[in-house]
């Protein structure tokens, strides 16, 4: 048994939170905002996961510098905006046989930092960081479904160690030593979903969704080389898993958003009527900075932000992807 804390009480850190408590680790989890905990342990309801109880081994913490100092593993379950403060608030209690779980999957805006390399930048002197990522719905998660993970970090025993400690009989977790990849993989993905989304309000079918799929990838596999990434990566969990997982499923929250703005909303009105994050708004505007700076072609990310951030009319902007130069289909 492990002493676990997760830190956010968001949909993904909840179903993870469920899983590890029915796996007899010791779960506790903590919130910033202390009215929302207070819910939490009073209801054990989480508003946004239907037919869902938290386990009643599950304790919920206020004190943070309790929290820390008694587990042995801490996840980071917040939305990426979030994780430079909480990484800074971590480096005042953690101690070096601590492992740091990182599920936040985005860039930070700004810096273009992968959410590694914020927590590292906070923690210089701390090596135990792991990128947790696949495909992995929290509401399938909870149901129990099967679903496939991935432990990403340059140290492997790390990687394994938290392998052991996530895996069940309905979750399955791989290791990787390209946290690179695995974290652009299941960063850079999120872009494509809006644009998968954007095409379903549209209403275009299945043939523009498997062409977006198969392109946005390639698009994401130029990046990733120039960033550092091992191409091979992006054709396992972190890259094709999550690619199809968030730009088919329903539950997604970044294809919602797509499929909104193909319908005709305003980006502003449908944010202002989410309850959760959509990290692939944000996520366009650094794609569209690591194309210039890593000077790489991505038409389709680059659509996207102009779609978002410019009103771009997005029926033009298909026309617009279709009409470019005719070119030799190419992995990358």
């Amino acid at each position: 048994m492990n002493k676990i804390l997760v830190l956010g009480c968001g949909s993904w850190g909840s179903a993870l939170a469920q899983s590890l408590s029915e796996n007899s680790h010791s779960i506790v989890m903590w919130h910033y905002n202390t009215d929302k905990l207070i819910n939490f342990k009073k209801t054990r309801i989480h508003p946004n996961l239907k037919n869902f109880k938290f386990n009643s081994k599950i304790n919920f913490e206020y004190d943070l510098e309790k929290s820390i100092s008694d587990s042995d593993v801490i996840v980071i379950a917040t939305p990426t905006s979030s994780v430079r403060e909480i990484s800074k608030k971590l480096n005042s209690f953690i101690k070096k046989n601590q492992i740091i779980v990182n599920t936040a999957k985005g860039l930070e805006s700004g810096s273009l930092l992968r959410m590694s390399e914020v927590i590292s930048s906070e923690m210089s002197s701390f090596n135990n960081i792991v990128s947790l990522y696949g495909p992995s719905h929290a509401e399938e998660v909870i149901d129990k479904q099967p679903a496939t993970l991935v432990s990403a970090s340059d140290d492997l025993d790390i990687a394994k160690k938290v392998q052991s400690i996530f895996s069940s009989d309905n979750l399955r977790v791989y290791t990787n030593q390209d946290i690179v990849g695995v974290e652009l993989g299941g960063s850079l993905k999120n872009v494509i979903a809006i644009a998968t989304g954007i095409c379903d309000g549209i209403g275009f079918g299945d043939n523009t969704k498997a062409a977006l799929l198969t392109r946005g990838m390639a698009e994401i596999i130029r990046l990733g080389e120039k960033m550092g990434a091992n191409p091979s990566t992006f054709s396992g969990l972190s890259g094709v898993g999550d690619l199809i997982a968030t730009c088919l499923s329903q539950h997604s929250r970044n294809r919602f958003v797509g499929q909104s703005i193909g319908e005709g909303k305003n980006l502003d009105e449908i944010l202002n009527s989410m309850d959760m994050v959509a990290e692939g708004v944000n996520m366009s505007r650094s794609i569209n900075d690591l194309s210039k700076k890593y000077n790489v072609d991505m038409p389709i990310s680059k659509a996207v932000y102009k779609i978002l951030f410019h009103n771009k009319d997005p029926k033009d902007m298909v026309v617009g992807l279709m009409t470019r130069d005719l070119i030799q289909e190419k992995n990358n």
